[in-house]
């Protein structure tokens, strides 16, 4: 007789999306945007811009996001302090761009996007990465107030965390023309 020591894959999927789903519209729009770009799935100017600011906003999200390939590179196999300046480092610049971008209100977003971006073993550098990031001085006291209000303790304090990867990633979808027959 076989036992289960955990939750099902497909329940972590669902339990996945339905944090997606809690997520303002701005915020999924983004993370599915910079799913694109980070992960390189689509030619995001063409699928994510409607104007000419939004197209220069993506090549500049692009060229930030190019340092994401060191980041993964360098993700420290423990919790040696001599592996952190050539991943948390970049690591920090990259989180500080996005938290400026006004679409990452809080922690959960920002941890659901950056596990997606470089994989569950990044997860324990997250709450570090994201304080450090979201108490520089380039965001308005306020927001920062309000970021780092949003890390929960049990999140800055984990003993442990999952190396289960994520099993969701959101992606465009396309509007349906409800003009039109079903089939």
């Amino acid at each position: 007789m076989a036992t289960r020591s955990g939750p099902a894959a497909g329940d972590l999927s669902i339990s996945e999306i339905k944090e997606f789903a809690g997520f303002p519209a701005a915020t999924q729009r983004y993370i599915r945007r910079s799913l694109d770009i980070g992960l390189e799935r689509d030619d995001a100017i063409a699928r994510w811009s409607r104007d000419m600011v939004e197209e220069t906003a993506i090549r500049v999200q692009a060229r930030v996001y190019q340092r994401l390939v060191d980041v993964r590179a360098h993700i420290p196999d423990d919790s040696g302090l001599d592996a952190l300046e050539h991943f948390m480092a970049p690591l920090i610049a990259v989180s500080a761009f996005d938290l400026g971008q006004d679409r990452l209100h809080a922690f959960a977003p920002y941890r659901f996007l950056y596990e997606r971006l470089l994989g569950a073993h990044a997860r324990p550098w997250l709450p570090g990465a994201f304080c450090a990031a979201a108490s520089l001085p380039h965001l308005h006291p306020d927001k920062r107030k309000l970021l780092l209000q949003s890390i929960s303790e049990a999140a800055a304090t984990a003993p442990g965390w999952s190396a289960r990867e994520p099993s969701f990633y959101p992606e465009w979808v396309d509007k349906i023309d409800e003009t039109k027959p079903a089939n």
